[in-house]
């Protein structure tokens, strides 16, 4: 199936607001699906694109529904998976879905494998993350940036927000790197592929959204320390943020991006019975 002779006999016109970029190369696919450990059960794809990903997830899924924001697609897709009986194509935003109603028509226990625009990354990785209840693993191929971020250490440049709000609940594995130009058209960046295996009970954490308040005021301002920065997230006063910090048996000269996760989690309850 030559995929670029059926987007141009399609009259098709790639849209960069979509930040479409697709993959073409059947042995890659093959791996990102082997990546993602999909072996019956359902498949949630975000960005079916032209179809290519879709196709090899309908051969190792019981199930794939995949949504696609692009209804100029619908017509190439309905070529490239016309004789794939158990995918399902939704034409549609998912990002304006409620996770719960994604959830309910997915099932239980659910993987999400996806090639999402890069402007869609962080937004949809914290969507899944901190709202689904049935999703087990996303496995998405994604700028090579934000994986560094989702795998960072602390004390580094790409530790921050996102790494603590997703190690907190998910175990981190980036599978492969890939260069830009195995991409129709070809990025400016390159891109990798990382599998977030969801782990919800990694962390004793019930108030979630405390927790998140947490880490995110931690790191609204990197380069001040985080007294300062729990004085303005919390209203703390200045003797309430050095004890609650101290109680944590951190230095109040400390900064948000020094602190593991397992740091993070003593601080939220910390701030849980100063409050």
């Amino acid at each position: 199936m030559d995929v670029k002779q059926i987007l141009s006999q399609s009259g098709f016109r790639f849209n960069k607001q979509f930040g479409q970029n697709f993959l073409t190369d059947k042995n890659l696919l093959e791996q990102i699906v082997s990546d993602a450990g999909v072996n019956g059960g359902t498949v949630l794809e975000i960005g079916a694109g032209a179809g290519t990903l879709t196709r090899e997830l309908s051969k190792c899924a019981d199930k794939v529904i995949a949504y696609e924001i692009d209804r100029n697609l619908e017509k190439v897709l309905a070529i490239t998976l016309e004789d794939c009986s158990n995918v399902r194509v939704i034409i549609g935003d998912i990002m304006k879905r409620n996770i719960a109603d994604v959830d309910e028509c997915c099932g239980a226990d659910y993987r999400v494998v996806a090639n999402i625009p890069y402007y869609l990354t962080s937004p949809l990785i914290m969507s899944f993350v901190e709202n689904s209840a049935n999703v087990t693993s996303l496995t998405l191929t994604i700028q090579k940036e934000v994986a560094d971020r989702l795998n960072a250490i602390p004390s580094t440049k790409d530790y921050g927000a996102l790494t603590v709000g997703v190690q907190a609940v998910a175990d981190v594995t980036v599978t492969r790197t890939l260069s830009r130009k195995l991409f129709y058209p070809e990025p400016n960046v390159d891109s990798a592929v990382v599998r977030i295996d969801m782990n919800r009970n990694k962390y004793d954490i019930p108030n979630r959204k405390l927790f998140r308040k947490t880490v995110r005021s931690a790191f609204a301002m990197r380069r001040k320390t985080l007294v300062n920065n729990l004085i303005t997230g919390f209203g703390f006063n200045r003797e309430s943020a050095e004890d609650t910090v101290r109680q944590c048996g951190l230095s109040v000269g400390c900064r948000g991006e020094e602190l593991s996760v397992e740091q993070f989690v003593a601080l939220y309850k910390a701030i849980e019975s100063n409050i």
